[in-house]
């Protein structure tokens, strides 16, 4: 995640057989400084919702606050839990209108969002920074600076039936390649897996530089 438009950052959903997993390092920048290297970029919407972000971390956060409060609105008027899809296309949304507003420096987010619903089914949704939606079905990156080095390990190790506890040693090893080649994620891993029981915070690591 950037300070500035560029987007570094290194993000990952994978999608597992028996639920979900979402990993993220933990560097912020401005340009070449490094102004944060302990950033959680990996975020609750809900109690069964997360999001993680990519992009401007103005925008990321502003995005968080105005989908936390907006979401909630709902569940109150509609006395029912947000499904993962609803709030999907809820901040599909926000990101679509806040990129066509006129500004001189426009929004710019690529976000995952990920979860369970009330009747046991996790699923993984990228939101582009122009506003799409989709939902994945094996893994996606958004449009991290670390994307092709994840993408590209993936191609080779994913697996369709792969299990969660699988997918959060391979979602580590991912994010840990590319802070190794991407300048702009470091410092940190953080890996969430989602399954029919909730979401646990399983990876929690510094990253600390060793100098020889």
């Amino acid at each position: 995640m950037s300070g500035m438009l560029k987007s570094n950052t290194s993000l990952l959903g994978m999608v597992c057989k028996d639920g979900v997993v979402m990993a993220a390092d933990r560097r912020v920048t401005a340009g070449n400084l490094i102004m944060d290297k302990k950033y959680t970029k990996i975020l609750y919407l809900t109690n069964n919702v997360l999001s993680s972000y990519t992009g401007s971390v103005s925008d990321a956060q502003l995005l968080k606050k105005v989908m936390t409060a907006e979401i909630r609105l709902k569940e109150l008027k509609t006395k029912s839990k947000i499904t993962v899809r609803e709030a999907a296309n809820y901040l599909a949304l926000s990101v679509y209108r806040n990129i066509r507003n006129p500004s001189m420096i426009p929004s710019i987010v690529g976000t995952l969002v990920a979860g369970f619903d009330d009747d046991g089914q996790t699923s993984l949704y990228t939101v582009e920074p122009a506003g799409g939606v989709y939902e994945v079905k094996t893994y996606d990156a958004n449009f991290s600076s670390g994307m092709p080095f994840i993408l590209g390990q993936l191609e080779g190790k994913y697996r369709k039936d792969i299990t969660v506890k699988e997918g959060v040693e391979l979602a580590r090893e991912c994010i840990k390649g590319s802070i190794e080649r991407d300048s702009g994620s470091g410092n940190g891993i953080d890996v969430f897996s989602i399954t029919k029981d909730g979401i646990k915070h399983v990876v929690s690591e510094e990253i600390i530089p060793q100098y020889k």
